[in-house]
């Protein structure tokens, strides 16, 4: 029986496409299978290790994670990267053949970092899945603080606590007293006297005389019904020890005064001025070393009483600023024409400008100065 010719025609297309998708598929299993052939394999024993608790004074915990290059081409590890600098890797640097082993070594550093932490290595290498992620985690218990730990400023026959004692705010007809702790780490008793002290400061040793491996505190007062001023006050106490008249060492002693509001009237605060600004911040942007930035910021009184400016202090003797009027009238204005002279001083900048007024709500206020100064 003869087939007849369009039959014919439509089997061999129809060939054609089984045989074009038989071939496609088969060109298509070697492509995936030379790209597969192209890269290495990584197999970690584990990914995470958990070091448990570990002590701050046994120095960095280490540990090894290993792994196998179970691809076909040699492994290479292209960078591994840990997320805190307190994490340092290691790794094999030279290819490893397939079937072969090698290591990312990694210590961790407690010193200094009580408690739990979770960190992460990051490893490149030439594997499909590449980037791996390991992790490691633990607790690190602190280790004992010795005297020199707690007493970090060290003055040579004594150490103390801090160098400087600030009070905070206090009220302008306010008393306060506090200590300064210190330590005698020595062998001999000492005894401590003092030099260039203000009106307004008392100071005495507690107890007069520290013996050896002892510790003390200096019993500080500061009267500001004595300091007739308000805003940031600062003063260095010197010191000399054992009778000797070297003033070679001083703490700083600071407070900002400001106005006891506290027993004015609903009436009085309903009347009391009010301080705004036509801004806190003069962004200057960029400017070079040695060339003088200037703003002037606008002080208002939104208030029913006169607003009075008591005092105006600067964090450098770089920025200067002063009102053209220290009085402001309700619904009035005055100027601060503020200068910022960058000579020495290059990079980020952010000075900062205290004013001190009359006003319950805001007796201090603080405007800033900032900026890049460029060499």
């Amino acid at each position: 029986m003869a087939i007849p010719c369009d039959n014919l025609k439509t089997n061999n297309k129809r060939m054609k496409r089984i045989f074009g998708t038989i071939t496609l598929f088969f060109l298509i299993t070697l492509l995936q299978t030379a790209v597969a052939q192209s890269f290495a394999d990584i197999q970690f024993e584990k990914m995470d290790y958990n070091f448990g608790k570990i002590k701050e004074e046994a120095g960095p915990a280490t540990f090894n994670f290993k792994f196998t290059n179970t691809g076909k081409i040699p492994l290479i590890i292209q960078g591994v990267v840990a997320s805190c600098g307190c994490t340092t890797p290691e790794w094999s640097k030279e290819p490893i053949l397939p079937g072969k082993t090698g290591f990312i070594k990694v210590s961790y550093n407690p010193d200094r970092r009580p408690g739990v932490f979770t960190k992460s290595i990051t490893i490149n290498a030439n594997v499909q899945k590449s980037p791996y992620v390991l992790t490691i985690t633990g607790e690190v218990i602190p280790k004992a603080l010795s005297e020199e730990d707690i007493y970090v400023v060290d003055f040579g026959k004594i150490r103390l606590m801090s160098g400087e004692f600030s009070f905070m705010r206090i009220k302008d007809n306010e008393r306060k007293t506090d200590t300064l702790h210190f330590y005698n780490p020595g062998t001999s008793p000492v005894s401590v006297k003092f030099k260039i002290i203000p009106p307004y400061i008392a100071i005495k040793t507690v107890p007069s005389v520290i013996q050896p491996k002892s510790k003390g505190y200096f019993l500080i007062t500061f009267d500001a019904t004595k300091k007739p001023s308000f805003g940031y006050v600062t003063n260095r106490i010197y010191l000399a020890f054992n009778g000797e008249e070297k003033f070679d060492d001083a703490i700083k002693v600071s407070a900002i005064i400001e106005e006891d509001f506290s027993k004015l009237s609903t009436a009085d605060l309903a009347n009391a001025p009010k301080i705004e600004y036509n801004s806190r911040t003069f962004n200057f942007g960029e400017i070079p070393e040695g060339k003088k930035a200037e703003y002037t910021f606008k002080i208002m009184n939104k208030g029913k009483n006169p607003l009075i400016i008591r005092n105006v202090t600067t964090s450098c003797d770089c920025t200067a600023g002063q009102p053209a009027s220290n009085t402001i009238q309700s619904g009035g204005t005055t100027d601060m024409k503020v200068s910022f002279d960058s000579d020495g001083k290059v990079g980020m900048q952010n000075k900062i400008i205290t004013v001190i007024s009359n006003d319950p709500e805001n007796a201090t206020t603080i405007l800033r100065v900032t900026g890049t100064v460029k060499r």
